[in-house]
């Protein structure tokens, strides 16, 4: 958990943080106040950290993660940026969300979609949870959309990753894990169908930096 910020800026040359960028910036919260978000797979709350001027100073965000340890690495780094108001951290799991039909006016995900076991559940769960005209953003690694780029995208995923993990993480296995786990994930039109058949409606998928990572999104009407 505390190498994890780290390692995405060297596997992604930093691109992650203009990745959670435009998820955020494709957020609009408009006049509904107080507004409510959840961000699951938060972990170390950098998604949180963005969000929170968006949100204003009556809304509320919940960072929620099945790890603990990241869960504590996003406490004690947002606190120490002095940002304690309209936070609050639930250990859960996407599967089953501890939360009341029609709580929340908007869910996010950065990269966690694709480590849980069963998509659709978690992403049934999320529908039950949004209130109606809630809205969905999910950024995950998705199908790489250039042709030439793809050998290139294949060797930094399965020799540079792992190389990378064990030398700063002393975990080769989990980033090989990651490459191969991307591989396995939806692509794009995959995805946006799951979403439809969770009950979303006007889903639509942005690619960025050329289909390496997507936003797909939707609406609970």
């Amino acid at each position: 958990a505390s190498r994890y910020d780290l390692m995405n800026d060297l596997m992604s040359v930093g691109l992650h943080r203009v990745w959670k960028n435009a998820l955020v910036s494709s957020l609009r919260p408009g006049k509904n106040r107080p507004f409510k978000l959840l961000d699951v797979a938060g972990g170390t709350g950098d998604i949180a950290k963005l969000l929170l001027e968006r949100v204003g100073d009556t809304g509320e965000i919940i960072i929620g993660d099945i790890n603990r340890e990241m869960l504590g690495v996003g406490r004690d780094r947002l606190t120490d940026l002095g940002l304690v108001k309209g936070l609050r951290y639930v250990q859960l799991n996407a599967e089953a969300l501890p939360f009341p039909d029609n709580s929340f006016d908007a869910i996010t995900m950065a990269f966690g979609l694709r480590n849980v076991t069963d998509k659709l559940t978690a992403l049934k769960s999320m529908h039950r949870i949004l209130k109606p005209g809630g809205k969905v953003m999910v950024l995950e690694f998705s199908e790489v959309q250039t042709e030439w780029f793809r050998p290139i995208y294949d060797f930094h995923s399965f020799k540079v990753l792992p190389k990378l993990g064990e030398l700063i993480a002393g975990d080769a296995h989990s980033y090989r894990y990651l490459a191969e786990s991307i591989r396995k994930h939806p692509n794009q039109a995959g995805l946006k169908a799951m979403l439809e058949q969770a009950g979303f409606e006007q889903c639509a998928v942005r690619n960025l930096s050329g289909g390496i990572v997507a936003i797909h999104s939707g609406f609970k009407i």
